[in-house]
């Protein structure tokens, strides 16, 4: 090696002791990230100009070198305050210059020592050095000792766990007995970062150092049993794994030589034969067969082969060919729809034809109807007595609260935890391919952040679209067009306009007092009675019974409070049999309150006789039709209109319609200007805690006005409905069939009703409209001629002294 490369500067031996008088200014040397303890060598490389001429000026001398560690590492030029005023008089051991400029040196600490001031900054730093003598320790010396004998069994248990201590140090630390020296040997040892050791290189305690090294030796013991820990489990778990891959592959060797399978051939093989006997569309077994080599050539107990293996047994369970086969006895199935429900006719109607058709057309697709009525009509049982009549499966799925897209569409298989949505998972519970399937409460459907399930369902419902059927979990097209979706509802407004267009609307209005008679005779009273484990011999509900209980306890547009009502006298029945009673209970119309307290609903619900100011009105609900009293009263005042009893914008706008049209006709009215003018006019619905609204109350008020304003009381037992303009028009109205079924529960005999609608009149059951006087009008004059005694008007015109039109002042003409 040349001279230029390297050179070896005075290698000479360190002086022995420190009982040489040590200069009292020396080179000061400052280090980066490095703190050097008394007696200990360490090795060092300077770059930095200032301090390879620092190093120069040590060796001229008798290699005597102050070191110092900054106090930022970064400083490249640190300033005298930048560096830290404690650090160790050291003394050069070797020196080697390299060719790049810069030294490697080889240091030993002496003394602790404290920078008094700088002398020079420049071309390097020299201090003047005050060394630091240790204080005696303020320790008890049983506890120095006992501290001395814990740090040395730090050091070796460290060494046991890896940390690279050499072994000359570990000779040294077991016969040092001073507790500053050790404090200070461990210190060295322990890869301390610059904070830590520089504040135990400036703690001058020798009991405290060693303490604050205990402390650290501690934390540092700790960290490198959990590290070990870790490491211990590591090791074990890659142990495990190698031993069970070693046993495995024994077994498989031995299951060869005896011609046996292992468990994982077996189980791809049973997938080969579900997939081929599934018969998959090709473009599904190629997907399928791709996902089973796959699983092949995983690991059996991988989390993905987990995944797949789900995949693939959602797959193979799914009826991709398999169906039920129809029952084309039309004669059969209207038999069997007869016997599970009364009427319905239409409904039984439109199942006849789509079974009449495919037996005439194989391979049909299948009607999505939505059945639309109030609670209780019979609309979820009807579906499942329409599977039985066709001989299919039935599956119902609630839609009431799905707020997520993914329980119509399903999940993707990226998500943990993911499944099919709820439409693949009842094709799969039905087992075959072409079930009855009901989607219940379609207009309770939400919708948030996550998605839009009404929009999911239009590729459901949608007959040109559901053949391939895309659901996320499985990816792949499935056929759904062979199912007979039935939706329900209780109203159609708050069901999509896109959605509402792919169904059929079958509306189920509500029944008649007879109606639910038969119901309640043929099926509702069995049923309870076999549910409470009431014999024929221990019940018996007469006919009178049956009508009071509809007509006082369950005044609804269905049966279901109906069927509530007859579990309750059952229930009081199976009491009476539990306590020893054998003899027949039988509930009459007199009796029946003793077994259900007073009546709910008055029988009659129109006023004994008719009042001045009162009409009846029809109103629709979504739990069916229903009647309400519009009441009026005139009194003196400034001609204000008061409404009250909730009414909504459209029924208030009715009202004020309904003034100005009598306003306009009150010389043919016999109304004086003067007193319509003169008077304050409030109208009131009663119930008013529950909101009203809509414009078929128009022709109501109108009438319920007059009366007010002529002091003439309208007919007995006449309800009425329609829409009023300005002009006095009456514009038809919808729910009909539910409002003429309420006024037949309220037992009314005449109904006014908008000529536009006589065409709704036609379509509505004969059992509904028998007994009822339908009295169809296009203008208010109409209404008021059927609403008022005839001549009553008229009378009272002639008593008010109102002019007739065109008539000449004075003349009488």
């Amino acid at each position: 090696m040349s001279e230029n490369q390297e050179k070896l500067e005075n290698n000479r031996d360190v002086p022995e002791g420190l009982g040489v008088d040590l200069p009292e200014v020396l080179p000061l040397l400052p280090t980066r990230d490095m703190v050097v303890f008394p007696y200990m060598i360490v090795p060092l490389i300077v770059g930095r100009e200032k301090s390879i001429k620092a190093l120069d000026e040590a060796l001229k001398g008798d290699r005597i070198i102050f070191l110092a560690s900054q106090r930022k590492s970064e400083v490249e030029d640190p300033a005298p305050d930048q560096i830290s005023e404690i650090g160790t008089i050291s003394v050069i051991v070797r020196m080697l210059k390299t060719p790049d400029g810069k030294a490697k040196i080889l240091v030993q600490g002496l003394q602790r020592g404290r920078i008094g001031e700088f002398i020079t900054q420049e071309p390097f730093f020299s201090a003047r050095i005050a060394p630091v003598d240790e204080k005696s320790s303020v320790q008890v010396p049983l506890k120095l000792e006992a501290l001395v004998r814990t740090v040395r069994e730090g050091l070796g248990k460290m060494v046991q766990f890896g940390k690279p201590i050499p072994p000359d140090v570990m000779a040294v630390a077991e016969h040092v007995d001073d507790s500053g020296r050790l404090a200070d040997l461990a210190g060295s040892s322990l890869g301390l970062d610059r904070d830590e050791a520089q504040k135990a290189l400036e703690l001058e305690d020798p009991g405290e150092r060693l303490v604050y090294i205990h402390d650290i030796l501690n934390r540092e013991l700790k960290i490198l049993e959990m590290q070990q820990e870790i490491h211990d489990q590591t090791q074990e778990e890659m142990t495990k794994t190698q031993r069970e891959y070693f046993l495995r592959q024994q077994l498989k060797t031995i299951q060869q030589e005896l011609g046996e399978k292992d468990d994982k051939e077996e189980e791809i093989e049973e997938f080969r034969n579900k997939i081929r006997e599934a018969q998959m569309p090709s473009e599904v077994q190629k997907e399928v067969e791709k996902q089973l080599t796959r699983l092949s050539k995983m690991h059996p107990d991988s989390a993905e082969s987990a995944i797949i293996r789900t995949y693939l047994e959602w797959m193979v369970e799914l009826p991709w060919k398999k169906s039920t086969r129809d029952k084309l006895d039309l004669n059969r199935a209207l038999e069997v729809l007869d016997e599970d429900h009364y009427d319905l006719e239409k409904v039984k109607e439109r199942i006849l034809e789509y079974l009449g058709v495919l037996k005439l057309k194989k391979g049909l697709k299948g009607p999505i109807l939505c059945f639309v009525g109030p609670p209780g009509v019979g609309k979820t049982s009807l579906g499942r007595s329409i599977a039985r009549a066709m001989g299919r499966k039935f599956i119902r799925m609630s839609l009431g609260g799905v707020r997520d897209e993914a329980e119509i569409r399903g999940h993707r298989r990226t998500y943990v935890g993911a499944l099919p949505g709820r439409i693949i998972q009842g094709m799969k519970q039905a087992g075959s391919r072409n079930p009855v399937f009901m989607l219940d409460e379609i207009d309770k459907l939400g919708a948030d952040f996550r998605g839009d399930p009404s929009s999911a369902l239009l590729e459901v419902l949608d007959p040109e679209q559901n053949h391939a059927f895309r659901d996320h979990y499985l990816a792949v097209p499935y056929d759904l067009s062979s199912a007979m979706f039935i939706a329900t509802a209780n109203m159609t407004d708050p069901i999509p306009s896109a959605l509402l267009d792919r169904i059929e609307v079958i509306r189920l209005s509500g029944y008649t007092t007879e109606e639910k008679a038969h119901i309640a005779r043929r099926y509702l009273v069995a049923r309870q009675m076999e549910r409470n484990g009431i014999d024929a011999g221990f019940l018996s509900i007469s006919d009178g019974a049956l009508e009071r209980l509809i007509l006082e306890y369950t005044r609804e547009a269905g049966v279901r409070n109906l069927e509530r009502e007859i579990g309750n006298l059952c229930r009081k029945t199976a009491k009476t049999v539990a306590m020893g009673q054998k003899s027949l209970t039988r509930i009459t119309s007199r009796n029946l309150p003793r077994f259900l307290g007073p009546p709910k609903h008055s029988g009659m619900t129109e006023p004994a006789k008719p009042q001045v100011g009162v009409i009846m009105g029809l109103a629709w609900t979504p739990v069916g039709g229903e009647i309400l009293f519009i009441e009026t009263s005139a009194v003196k005042g400034k001609g204000s209109l008061t409404m009250t009893g909730s009414l909504g914008e459209v029924m208030k706008e009715s009202a004020r319609a309904a003034l100005s049209y009598i306003r306009s006709r009150s010389k043919e009215m016999g109304l004086a200007h003067e007193m319509i003018a003169n008077r304050d006019i409030h109208v009131h619905v009663p119930a008013g805690a529950i909101p009203k609204d809509g414009p078929s109350a128009g022709i109501a008020i109108t009438t319920a006005l007059v009366s007010a304003l002529t002091g003439v009381a309208p007919r007995a037992g006449l309800a009425m409905t329609g829409e009023v303009t300005l002009t006095g028009r009456v514009l038809p109205i919808g729910g009909l069939k539910e409002k003429l079924l309420a006024a037949k529960r309220a037992q009314v005999k005449r109904v006014v009703v908008p000529e536009r609608n006589m065409l709704d009149v036609e379509d509505i059951p004969s059992y509904v409209t028998k007994n009822l006087e339908i009295i169809p009008v296009s203008d208010i004059e109409q209404v008021l001629k059927e609403a008022f005694p005839r001549g009553a008007l008229q009378k009272k015109r002639r008593s008010s002294g109102a002019k007739r039109p065109g008539a000449k002042r004075g003349t009488g003409k």
